[in-house]
């Protein structure tokens, strides 16, 4: 549960990767471990992938700020703050975002990853720097 963030297509492949990697009956904790590289690499190229190849360049550097920031939710001024931009410039982004179900709006000002470990994801296939440039 705390690995997959109780996402439940996240628990159905960590299950999955669990049960390929167990050698006996019942799944020990020790397996669902060696299955979470398996499962974070089976996420990237697939889930993950698939949703970041949907982004344009602005859209990628936006989600990355958030990244940096933690899993969020996440103020609309810090992300602008991260990106040296203005909050106003990048509205129309995080609306895109919105709109692609990336992101979504628990409270007014704030934005939060739609799925679990997004955030993590983006600081794999950006990572460094020179996403901010």
């Amino acid at each position: 549960m705390d690995q997959t963030r109780g996402y439940p297509y996240f628990l159905q492949e960590w299950g999955s990767h669990a049960w390929d990697t167990a050698t006996t009956s019942p799944i020990t904790g020790a397996d669902v471990e060696s299955a979470s590289i398996s499962a974070v690499a089976a996420l990237d190229e697939s889930f993950f992938r698939v949703r970041f190849d949907r982004l344009t360049p602005l859209e990628k550097r936006y989600l990355r700020a958030m990244a940096e920031l933690g899993p969020g939710p996440h103020r609309s001024g810090d992300i602008a703050e991260k990106l040296r931009r203005k909050v106003t410039s990048l509205g129309p982004t995080r609306n895109q975002l919105i709109s692609k179900g990336m992101v979504w709006s628990p409270n007014h000002g704030d934005t939060a990853f739609t799925v679990p470990l997004f955030d993590e994801f983006m600081r794999r296939i950006m990572p460094g720097d020179d996403w901010n440039e």
